[in-house]
């Protein structure tokens, strides 16, 4: 039996979203900026090898169990090395970090293997590295991937927190950073 049959009253939602218009990406992407988020570096290694990367794109999902979700495009370096690894660590940046986030962007152009020397970085439960300077730390195992558009994401257990001083954090909004 099918998600939808055992869900007859989704059935009008599905259908709903066959027929949308979406607005234009410019138009979209302009709206987003605007959308102030927290700036996290998300890291990963393992077996695949050793990855992080920039992103805003992060949310919790519960408490019971605790699940934090991440979302990366699948054009990314970086995606098939967290799909392979299974583990990420979010690690939220506190004010004053644009360098780490604009070094784990690519916007300083430092090679993968080398951004991990900006930053004090230590392990916890998964050995995804976490930011010891971070406000906050999640150390995650994928537990469920979604493709959605030409995005992943990825549902990850929180194994481990470490928790930074108390302080500001980063945040992007209408493409600059700022605190909060």
């Amino acid at each position: 039996m099918s998600w939808i049959d055992q869900h007859p009253d989704m059935a009008g939602a599905f259908a709903a979203v066959a027929e949308a218009k979406s607005v234009e990406q410019k138009l979209f992407r302009e709206a987003m900026s605007r959308l102030g988020a927290a700036v996290h570096v998300i890291t990963t290694d393992g077996h695949a090898g050793k990855t992080g990367f920039t992103a805003t794109a992060v949310c919790s999902v519960s408490d019971a169990p605790p699940t934090l979700l991440v979302c990366l495009n699948r054009a990314a370096t970086s995606m098939p090395i967290l799909r392979g690894n299974g583990v990420f660590c979010v690690n939220t940046l506190r004010a004053g970090d644009e360098l780490i986030a604009d070094t784990f962007a690519g916007r300083t152009k430092v090679a993968r293997e080398a951004r991990f020397e900006t930053g004090e970085w230590g392990k916890l439960s998964t050995g995804s590295p976490a930011l010891m300077s971070a406000v906050i730390a999640f150390d995650c195992r994928v537990i469920e991937i979604k493709a959605v558009a030409s995005h992943d994401i990825y549902f990850g257990i929180v194994e481990a927190i470490h928790q930074g001083g108390s302080g500001a954090a980063l945040v992007y909004h209408d493409r600059l950073y700022k605190q909060l």
